[in-house]
């Protein structure tokens, strides 16, 4: 079992890349930073989590400097998006950031991706909340051409380009691996579609076991087996039960949570995750 940690890179917390070096002095196999380029001030979507949305989520870093930064001062721990809101971006230039950060950090980039709940958010960068998993979908799509072919092209409904040149190419062949977060059968679908792994909220999904047998199952039906697909579960419990039961699933990588804060009260965190962790190995 992988253990790694996840942490909102805000402006009042422990800076990303002193958060990362600490997280890999400790023996952490990854770290991960979300995303949100801001959150409208209407509050219209509810919070998935219930009750008032943390400041954390307007109050974050870039997550591509955030990552970088992360990069820039470790040597082996690796560096997650968890998530990235791949249908804010146009996807020319989050191909380049997610190649760069990969090429640069000697390949140690995860790339979790997912739809999002907030839908006013999305609307600000021109997306139907509708229409958002066809939209990632399309840039998933463009995103593994431009990685991988010298002159890439797409043609979709929504993202539309001739041949074109874009280098680096990510160091990762055929380019990092992309975690799909999702909650619903649909996304278990796109998980054993089009991505390489799914990011579940351990804690939010009380059958694990069923549904990694749904999403199984539904990679077999797209030509697929089971062990292309990993699976790294967010925010589990640091319970020696329920790791034996990750581990007895088959889940790659637990993820602990952390929150925004400043480093003395983050560190002790660290240390009581890292202790949990020598005694599970």
């Amino acid at each position: 079992m992988k253990f790694g940690v996840v942490m909102f890179a805000t402006d009042y917390a422990i800076r990303p890349d002193e958060f990362a070096k600490e997280c890999e002095d400790r023996g952490f196999e990854s770290v991960w930073y979300p995303e949100h380029t801001h959150i409208p001030a209407s509050r219209r979507s509810p919070w998935p989590g219930g009750g008032e949305l943390p400041k954390d989520y307007w109050h974050t870093h870039d997550l591509f400097a955030s990552l970088m930064a992360a990069a820039a001062v470790t040597k082996t721990i690796n560096v997650g998006s968890g998530i990235c809101l791949v249908q804010e971006h146009d996807p020319i230039k989050l191909a380049k950031e997610v190649a760069t950060v990969d090429h640069l950090s000697n390949g140690r980039l995860l790339f979790g991706i997912g739809g999002g709940w907030n839908a006013e958010e999305m609307e600000n960068h021109g997306t139907p909340f509708d229409r958002r998993w066809k939209i990632l979908r399309e840039k998933i799509e463009a995103m593994k051409a431009i990685w991988t072919e010298e002159e890439a092209e797409y043609h979709g409904e929504f993202v539309n380009f001739d041949p074109i040149w874009s280098y680096p190419k990510p160091l990762q062949k055929p380019h990092p691996p992309i975690l799909l977060g999702a909650h619903t059968p649909g996304g278990l679908n796109r998980v054993a579609n089009y991505c390489d792994g799914w990011i579940p909220i351990g804690p939010r999904i009380p059958d694990l076991k069923g549904w990694i047998g749904d999403m199984h199952a539904r990679a077999e039906k797209f030509g697929r087996q089971a062990s292309d697909l990993a699976v790294s579960a967010f925010m589990a419990p640091a319970e020696e039960a329920v790791i034996n039961q990750y581990q007895e699933l088959g889940i790659e990588r637990s993820i602990f949570a952390v929150p925004s804060e400043s480093r003395d009260k983050v560190l002790p965190i660290l240390d009581k995750y890292a202790a949990f962790m020598a005694s599970m190995s």
